[in-house]
């Protein structure tokens, strides 16, 4: 295999993308994936033989040709059709391969790319931490504006266990090893014996990849779900906060000398475990079970640390003096821990500081085993690193292991005996189901919000007690607050975050959270120790969320809680589901609306809004690049928090190599300290650009509903032209992928939608309906306003740039192939009833994007992301034709649990791959 792409435009390829291009700074990136290409094309032909290299070889050079030549995509179609199905599985399987080279070998360049900037003469990359402070200085922040943002700020992406990409741990660790090779070599300075070291290095990781399966044959359990997320949060950052803290301290100190950073500015959330929101297999016990997996995993890294620390920390008394306190702790563990005091070596009894180190270690063990002698509380490791460091500075040890200590408590005050902290999220209609359980009143969900509000309040106070407390259908619920009033001391404080109500539309679905939880004794101190977080998810109740929280803040319960609580209120914004219902244009825009009207609500108030965005991965569910994102958000919506869901293939994107989520924890901390310390001024323009927003979005809505959630045809359809039905059937998730048990749209949920829509090739989720409400914009207002709109507004900038990226993803001559397996159903031809206008619309969306931005091709401003889909883009194609014609067999077949089956599930597996942002 090799890197020769090119790619142009044809009749049904969409429209044009230049060759595939390698800048000067870029050729060692070329070098790489050619060398990656050829091991690939090497494996290949090892273990399935060279005729099927050839084969590989002969599709590529013909789905390349299709591209330059402008060609139909049929002569393609004919190459893959009716293949034997073991054969079909093992193309898609070598396709995918190069995938895998490709996104490892791109990676890679990204941190090459780094060092180049931090060799180059001033050092400094641009939208690192030094750069922004650099220019914070620049723009007039001063020391004390920058301090009182620090103390205050905080940044925490919490991991989902939304699948839309799982890499099962032990492959993350065969790319780890190719990764560790390539960086061997960064700068081409190995000998050729060790270059030749690192190639074979690489090979067998790639080989044992090909021989491991992608999947495991049976559906993940929620332990299972952790152990993906737990790679990243306890191999991963857990190693990269020490230099994420580093290097934001040194950008800090070289423009602001006297202020500090806190080790508090980030933090880690996960849901793995605590998500119940229509998953049956999520509870009490798995809540507990996995506070105890991460307990584990985060005891066993301290120890790894505190290893090397005693070998390092080898001072002796006759050589330099020791704090008295330390001497005193070290002198208490001896007779706290006899057996271990006991085993120390005689050789090493003047050496206090690995003697403590060792002593501590066992207190380590002890509190991993539950046993007598462990630690209480993570608070108490602290306090032990802290005298260690502390007793370092105080006596000339500034240079002989202060450096290591404070690695490691940094560390401890991050990631505390939890690790992260678990969310935890269930669906207002489940609270309403325990509580009319434990009413005894079936009608409960169906009365008026006063009504409920009242009885709740009642409740709450303990005015009214529940008619049966032992009601069958209020213990699962139940269990979950009895097992967090049990975990919170055992892990802290901090052990938990918010409790989030999705499908929240009224006060009464946050009342019932603190009904629920004193009903089950969760209290301290007099109040529910949770942040309760309403989750607004469609474009009505976003639209509604001021209103809803206004009503909440003038209750005096609530009120009395939120005090407790430091009038701080969390509330989750729901991208997907927003999208799903009205279009991205309409989620996008009510999105930007609710976090204005909340902000003057905050304003009102005196309660402070801590946004929560709940992110995906594709486009048309907020995915696309943090740091613009938060710059587009209004002014005053950061205010140094941010707290953001990351999931699917973000997280292996972004996070899967150290040095690429150090960059990323760095990019979006500078846009943090950029919206809140110099967010962009005021611009007179906004009000008359928010009217035309306005009108844009109810266009697009209106077109989009009238598409996906009016026409009689839709459903049908969307489940002919989509491989809806094997997704349905992945084994990635723990959790169903309907709400209900109903087929129809408004059932599924956000994830598959959005996947099967990026499988075929449309993207669909992310542009429909937004051709035709451009259009009429440009018609009423003219393009030039767009194009200002588009050039000085980053929140409509962004909106632009988002929709062109999944339009150059997008193939429609590939797209009209699936579509095509709805022309014989029988509710007749829907191909021909619904392919005609979907299409127009992809055509309209791109000539106005092109015209807005002023380009004659898409990506025209991002040659990087242009070379990235154009390298995949003949390795993707022939899996999405197998897709189509193995889907039309399966079908044909009746649906069978078979190999068919499981080689359609590859090709979901490698699509997913080659285009990235899939859900």
């Amino acid at each position: 295999m090799s890197a020769d792409h090119s790619a142009a435009s044809g009749p049904d390829t969409g429209p044009a993308l230049r060759s595939v291009e390698f800048g000067p700074a870029d050729e060692l990136l070329r070098e790489d994936v050619n060398q990656l290409g050829a091991l690939v094309g090497a494996i290949l032909a090892d273990q399935r033989g060279q005729p099927f290299l050839d084969e590989v070889e002969a599709l590529r050079r013909l789905a390349v040709r299709r591209r330059e030549d402008r060609a139909p995509v049929d002569v393609l179609v004919d190459a893959l059709a009716d293949r034997p199905v073991d054969g079909a599985a093992d193309l898609v399987r070598a396709f995918s391969t190069y995938f895998q080279a490709v996104n490892l070998a791109e990676r890679v360049h990204r941190i090459r790319r780094r060092r180049d900037h931090e060799r180059a003469e001033h050092g400094v990359q641009p939208e690192g931490l030094h750069d922004v402070v650099g220019r914070l200085q620049e723009d007039g922040v001063d020391a004390a504006g920058l301090g009182a943002l620090l103390e205050r700020m905080r940044i925490e992406p919490v991991f989902t266990a939304h699948p839309t990409e799982a890499v099962r741990r032990v492959l993350l660790h065969k790319e780890r090893q190719v990764v560790q090779a390539l960086l061997a070599d960064l700068d081409r300075t190995l000998t050729p014996p060790e270059r030749q070291q690192a190639r074979e290095r690489i090979r067998v990781a790639l080989t044992a990849s090909w021989q491991t399966a992608e999947a495991p044959s049976a559906k993940p359990s929620v332990a299972d779900e952790f152990e993906h997320v737990g790679f990243y949060l306890s191999e991963v950052l857990y190693r990269v906060l020490p230099d994420f803290l580093e290097v934001f301290a040194d950008a800090v100190r070289a423009r602001y000398p006297g202020v500090a950073v806190p080790d508090a500015v980030l933090g880690f959330g996960s849901w793995v475990g605590g998500d119940m929101d229509g998953n049956p297999n999520v509870g009490a016990d798995t809540i507990a079970d996995t506070l105890a997996t991460q307990r584990g995993l985060v005891l066993e890294a301290y120890r790894r640390d505190l290893a090397p620390l005693a070998d390092l920390l080898s001072q002796s008394l006759g050589r330099v003096e020791v704090d008295a306190a330390l001497l005193a702790r070290l002198a208490e563990y001896r007779t706290l821990l006899p057996g271990a005091a006991a085993g120390l070596h005689p050789r090493h009894v003047d050496m206090p500081y690995r003697n403590l180190l060792l002593l501590m270690d066992e207190r380590l063990r002890l509190t991993a085993d539950d046993a007598a002698g462990g630690y209480p509380e993570a608070a108490a490791f602290v306090a032990d690193l802290e005298l260690l460091l502390a007793s370092l500075r105080d006596n000339r040890g500034a240079n002989a292991g202060c450096h290591a200590v404070q690695r490691v408590l940094r560390r401890a005050r991050c990631f505390g005996f939890h690790l992260a902290s678990l969310d935890l999220r269930q669906e207002s209609s489940a609270h309403d189901a325990a509580l009319a359980a434990l009413l005894g009143e079936d009608d409960w969900a169906g009365r008026d919000v006063d009504t409920r509000a009242t009885t709740l309040r009642a409740l709450i106070d303990g005015t009214q007690a529940p008619a049966d407390p032992a009601a069958p259908g209020a213990a699962p619920t139940l269990e979950v607050f009895r097992t967090v009033a049990a975990l919170r001391p055992r892990y802290g404080e901090r052990v938990f975050g918010p409790y989030i109500v999705s499908m929240s539309r009224s006060a009464a679905d946050a009342l019932a959270v603190l009904a629920l939880a004193r009903i089950a004794g969760c209290v301290e101190g007099g109040q529910v120790p949770l942040d309760v977080a309403p989750l607004f998810e469609t474009v009505d109740d976003l639209d509604a969320a001021a209103d809803t929280l206004r009503a909440l803040f003038g209750d005096p319960e609530y009120r009395a809680h939120l005090e407790a609580r430091g009038n701080r209120q969390v509330v989750m914004l729901g991208y997907s589901d927003s999208a799903k219902d009205g279009g991205i244009v309409a989620s996008r825009w009510a999105l930007q609306r609710t976090q204005r009207a909340l902000l003057e609500l905050a304003r009102e108030s005196g309660v402070r809004i801590a946004f929560f965005h709940g992110r995906g991965g594709s486009i048309s569910r907020g995915g696309g690049k943090t740091g613009r994102a938060v710059i587009a958000g209004p002014r005053g919506s950061v205010d140094g928090y941010l707290r953001l869901t990351e999931q699917g293939e973000v997280i292996h994107r972004k996070y899967g190599i150290r040095a690429i989520a150090l960059r990323n924890l760095e990019q979006t901390t500078s846009a943090v300290l950029r919206a809140s310390l110099r967010p962009r001024p005021a611009d007179g323009r906004e009000q008359a650009w928010s009217r035309i927003a306005d009108r844009l979005a109810g266009d697009a809505r209106r077109h989009y509903r009238t598409l996906v959630h009016e026409h009689p045809d839709f459903p049908a359809y969307f489940r002919a032209a989509t491989p809806i039905e094997v997704i349905e059937r992945l084994r990635i998730g723990s959790r169903p992928s309907k709400r209900g048990g109903s087929g129809d749209v408004d059932a599924l949920r956000a994830i598959p939608w959005v996947f099967s829509w990026a499988q075929n090739r449309s993207g669909l989720t992310a542009w429909y309906g937004v051709g035709t409400a451009l259009e009429r914009a440009i018609d009423a207002h003219g393009l030039d306003a767009l194009a200002t709109m588009a050039r000085d507004w980053p929140f409509f900038g962004t909106l632009i740039d988002d929709v062109e990226m999944v339009l150059a993803k997008s193939d429609p001559g590939i797209f009209e192939r699936y579509s095509l397996l709805a022309a014989a159903l029988p509710q007749g031809d829907l191909h021909a009833r619904l392919h005609p206008g979907i299409a127009a619309e992809f055509r309209r969306t791109v000539e106005a994007v092109l015209a807005i931005k002023g380009a004659g091709e898409l990506l025209e401003g991002d040659p990087k992301l242009a070379r990235s889909i154009r390298l995949r883009n003949p390795y993707v194609d022939p899996i999405s034709l197998l897709q189509v014609d193995l889907l039309a067999r399966w079908r044909a077949e009746g649906r069978p649990d078979d190999e068919r089956l499981h080689a359609l599930m590859a090709t979901v597996n490698g699509i997913a791959a080659g285009i990235q942002n899939t859900g």
